[in-house]
């Protein structure tokens, strides 16, 4: 009797182990975040799929996120909207270097799909390797490394996959969701906030905030299943990969923009009030207009010229307007072209107080700005009132 029960037992063993060891070998697939980093274009984060294959003994990660810097006219053709990003797949240890070397966390999350959506899953990552799918046209909004995965694994699923219900109030703009990564980066918030347009105001519902990797993961881990009349956590819990220090980037305030721009402007005021000379007045305005100018020119680039959507319909470009460059030439050539300065005058005026209206919509570093070209275009436009009128 004794040996009927232990025979019972190893067979009820055996098939268990069997059991656990096809649950092991079956295909996992993996989200994999990873955290800001201090380069420019890493620090939003990044996402990328793992595929573990026991079958196949591999172990590969999917990444949306690949540019080749050596492309010729690379700046030219990312200014342009140009630059073709790609999917690229390479072993997962390779993946984990450049995070290491970074010093960058990466955390992983198992993807809870059954074998038709897995199967599903990996038609579509070979479609989109195939060499004429394989390279895509970079949109930071609505397609990146972050948007693809979402899309792919929207696709794999279908109907099932259910997202929760967007709160009535409080939904952010794109902009907002940006300004949240470039805190420990002003310069380069003021940058963009200088050439991201209206798209950029538009609000962000919770499928659109998954442009942003770290905001793809904590909208993927809110997100359900519906399986045979069950409710699946689309993600399991993170699993810290790599774990590293966050990076943290101390902020001066000797080296803020506004607190730059206003020492500018304070020491344009006093060089206006106390210098009335016609020659040096013309030297400081052909510094000051040229590098309005500029700014003009780059208004005009990414306004008309450029293809990426979230810089068309850019507001700022009334007070960076054309007629800068009109004014400039007037300085140069020593015309009397009053008129422009005026039209110059007027339109920084307006954004002024509609910034001071509504503070939210512009970069608080643009009022030095804004003064400035206000206080030298009314010099040069010779209104009566101006007790600054240069000396003829």
């Amino acid at each position: 009797m004794r040996q009927i029960i232990l025979s019972i037992i190893i067979i009820l063993l055996a098939g268990t182990f069997d059991l656990s060891a096809q649950e092991n070998r079956e295909t996992q697939v993996f989200l994999i975040t990873c955290t800001p980093g201090t380069a420019t274009y890493s620090i939003y984060g990044h996402s990328a799929l793992r595929i573990v294959d026991p079958d196949s003994h591999s172990d590969t990660v999917y990444n949306w996120g690949v540019f080749d810097f050596s492309t010729p006219n690379f700046a030219w053709k990312f200014a342009k909207g140009k630059l073709q990003y790609m999917l690229g797949a390479y072993p997962f240890k390779i993946f984990l270097e450049d995070y290491m070397y970074e010093r960058r966390s990466v955390c992983q999350q198992k993807i809870n799909l059954d074998k038709r959506d897995t199967d599903t899953l990996i038609t579509l990552i070979n479609e989109n390797l195939k060499p004429g799918n394989i390279k895509y046209r970079y949109d930071f909004f609505y397609d990146n490394c972050a948007t693809r995965i979402r899309d792919i694994l929207e696709k794999s699923v279908g109907k099932k996959l259910l997202y929760p219900p967007e709160p009535p109030i409080g939904i952010p703009t794109f902009r907002n969701k940006i300004s949240e990564y470039q805190r420990p980066y002003p310069w380069l918030k003021l940058g963009v906030d200088l050439l991201v347009g209206t798209p950029g105001d538009k609000k962000a519902k919770f499928r659109d905030r998954m442009f942003l990797p770290i905001d793809l993961q904590k909208g993927l881990s809110d997100a359900v299943i519906s399986r045979d009349g069950k409710m699946i956590p689309l993600l399991r819990n993170p699993e810290t990969v790599l774990e590293f220090d966050q990076l943290s980037v101390k902020r001066k305030l000797l080296t803020e923009p506004i607190f730059v721009f206003s020492v500018v402007l304070i020491i344009i005021i006093l060089f206006s009030a106390v210098n009335r000379e016609k020659s040096a007045n013309r030297i400081l305005d052909i510094v000051v207009f040229a590098f309005f100018s500029l700014l003009a020119l780059f208004m005009i680039f990414f306004n008309f010229v450029s293809d990426h959507p979230e810089v068309k319909w850019n507001l700022n470009i009334i007070w960076l307007n054309p007629f800068i460059l009109i004014c400039l030439a007037s300085i140069i050539f020593s015309k009397d072209w009053r008129g422009w300065f005026a039209i110059v005058f007027f339109l920084a005026l307006i954004s002024t107080v509609v910034l001071l209206v509504f503070p939210n919509f512009f970069n608080n570093a643009f009022i030095p700005l804004m003064l400035i070209l206000i206080l030298r275009s009314s010099v040069r436009a010779g209104f009566s009132w101006n007790p600054l009128a240069i000396s003829e």
